[in-house]
C-alpha cells in the first residue's frame, strides 16, 4: 500500500504515525460514546422485553427472539463497516454508524407490529456490529503506547457503562414515559455525537499513512484474506472471552431469582453494583497491561476471577453476594478491558478495524449459547453450579487462548 504524508483536518496538521505522540482525547471519547451508546440500547432491551411481550401479545420465547436477531446481525455489521473504515478512514463511517444508531432508536419506538420490530433489531444488529471495530481501531491509534492500555480499559467498559444507563434510564423513566419513548429518546445522544465527530475529531494519522483508499477493492480484500490465520486465532481467542463475559452475566439475574428469590429492584441493584465493578476492573487491569504487558493481565485476572467462583456462587449471606458480585466483574471484565488494545496491536493497519470487529461479533454467535448451556445444566443441578462450572472452564481455556498468541506490548500502530 502506497504511504502519503497525513493530511490536515480541519486545518490541523495531523502527528507523524510512530513519532511522538500525544493522546487524542477527543478520539477516545468518540470510541467510548460510540459502545456505550450501542450497549447502551442493547440492554435497553433486555429490561423493557416484558413490556414489548405484553403490547405485541408474544411470548417470553417469542419477543426474546428480538436479542438473537440483534446477535445474529453483528458480525455483518463488523464486516461491512471494519471493511469501510480500513479503506475509507475511521471518522466518516463512524459517524455514518452513529446516525443509524439514532434512527435504529427511533424506528424501535415507532414499530406498528413484531415483524417490523424483528426487522429493525435485525439493522440495530449490523450498527452495534460495526462500532467496536471502528471505535477501538480510531481511538487506539489516537492513544500513546504508554498508556494504550489505560485507555484500552476505558473504552471496553462503554459497554459496561452503557448496561448500567440502561438501568438507571429504565428504573427513573420507564413508568412515567413506557417503553416506545425510552427508545426513542436514546437516539438523541447518537444525533449530538455525529456532529461532535465532525468538529472535533481528527481522521487517524495511522490510518492516513497506509491508507488503503488508493488500492482497488480486489487488492484490498488479497490484503484481508492473507491474514486468515490471525483472523482464526481471534475468532477462537474472542469465544473464550465472550464466553467469560455471557457465562458470568447474561444468567445471574436469572440465579439471583431462582435462588435467592430477589424482587426486581434488588436484581437491579446489585447488577448495577457489579456494573461499577467491570468499570474499574477495566480500568485497573488496563493500566496493568502497560506496566507487565497484555497477556499476563488477562491472565491474572482470569486466575483471580477462579478463586472468587466459591463467593460470587455459594456465597452465604447478602453482604457476600454483593462483594462476590461486584469482584467477579471487576476481575472478568478487568480481562476485557485489555483487549482492544492488545487485538490493535497483533493487526496490521490495513486490516484493524474490519479483523478484530469482525472476529468479536462472529464470536458472540459462538458464546451466545452460553445462557442456554447454563441454563439446561441448572435444571439437573443449580444454577450456582451451573455457572460456576462454567466460569471455571471457560477462564482456563480464555487464558489458554491468550497465551497462545503473540505479544506486540507497546508496539507503534504506524505498520
Amino acid at each position: 500500500m502506497r504511504e502519503f504524508k497525513p493530511a490536515s483536518v480541519h486545518g490541523q496538521q495531523l502527528p507523524t504515525p510512530g513519532g511522538p505522540q500525544q493522546t487524542n482525547v477527543p478520539a477516545v471519547i468518540a470510541g467510548f460514546s460510540g459502545w456505550l451508546l450501542d450497549a447502551f440500547d442493547f440492554f435497553l432491551v433486555t429490561f423493557c422485553l416484558t413490556a414489548m411481550a405484553r403490547d405485541f401479545h408474544k411470548s417470553d420465547a417469542e419477543i426474546a427472539l428480538i436479542i438473537t436477531m440483534t446477535m445474529i446481525f453483528r458480525p455483518v455489521g463488523g464486516f461491512l463497516f471494519g471493511f469501510i473504515a480500513d479503506r475509507y478512514g475511521r471518522r466518516i463511517p463512524l459517524m455514518i454508524n452513529m446516525a443509524s444508531y439514532a434512527v435504529a432508536g427511533v424506528l424501535t419506538g415507532l414499530v406498528p407490529g413484531y415483524r417490523s420490530l424483528l426487522i429493525v433489531r435485525a439493522l440495530f444488529g449490523i450498527v452495534m456490529g460495526g462500532t467496536w471495530g471502528v471505535g477501538a481501531s480510531l481511538a487506539m491509534e489516537a492513544a500513546p503506547a504508554k498508556r494504550r492500555g489505560l485507555l484500552s480499559g476505558l473504552l471496553q467498559e462503554g459497554y459496561a457503562a452503557g448496561n448500567v444507563l440502561a438501568a438507571l434510564f429504565y428504573f427513573f423513566l420507564n413508568d412515567h414515559l413506557g417503553w416506545r419513548m425510552l427508545f426513542i429518546l436514546s437516539a438523541i445522544p447518537g444525533f449530538i455525537l455525529i456532529p461532535y465527530i465532525y468538529l472535533k475529531v481528527p481522521e487517524s494519522a495511522v490510518w492516513q499513512k497506509t491508507s488503503s483508499a488508493r488500492v482497488s477493492v480486489a487488492a484490498q480484500a488479497r490484503e484481508i484474506f492473507s491474514h486468515w490465520k490471525l483472523f482464526l486465532y481471534l475468532l477462537l481467542f474472542m469465544t473464550m472471552m465472550l464466553f467469560a463475559s455471557h457465562g458470568t452475566q447474561d444468567m445471574y439475574p436469572t440465579f439471583l431469582q431462582r435462588e435467592w428469590n430477589f424482587s426486581p429492584d434488588k436484581r437491579s441493584a446489585i447488577t448495577a453494583i457489579s456494573g461499577v465493578g467491570a468499570i474499574l476492573g477495566g480500568l485497573a487491569f488496563g493500566h496493568l497491561s502497560d506496566l507487565w504487558g497484555r497477556r499476563k493481565a488477562i491472565v491474572l485476572a482470569f486466575a483471580l476471577g477462579a478463586l472468587l467462583i466459591p463467593i460470587w456462587a455459594y456465597a452465604p449471606n447478602l453482604a457476600l453476594l454483593v462483594v462476590g458480585a461486584f469482584l467477579m466483574q471487576f476481575m472478568v471484565q478487568g480481562a476485557w478491558g485489555v483487549i482492544p488494545a492488545h487485538l490493535a496491536e497483533l493487526s496490521p493497519t490495513s486490516v484493524r478495524a474490519l479483523l478484530p470487529g469482525f472476529a468479536y461479533q462472529s464470536a458472540g454467535i459462538l458464546a451466545s449459547t452460553a445462557p442456554f448451556l447454563e441454563a439446561a445444566y441448572a435444571q439437573k443441578t443449580s444454577y450456582a453450579t451451573a455457572m460456576a462450572l462454567m466460569a471455571v472452564s471457560v477462564f482456563v481455556l480464555a487464558s489458554v487462548m491468550a497465551l497462545t498468541g503473540r505479544e506486540k506490548h507497546g508496539a507503534e500502530l504506524s505498520a
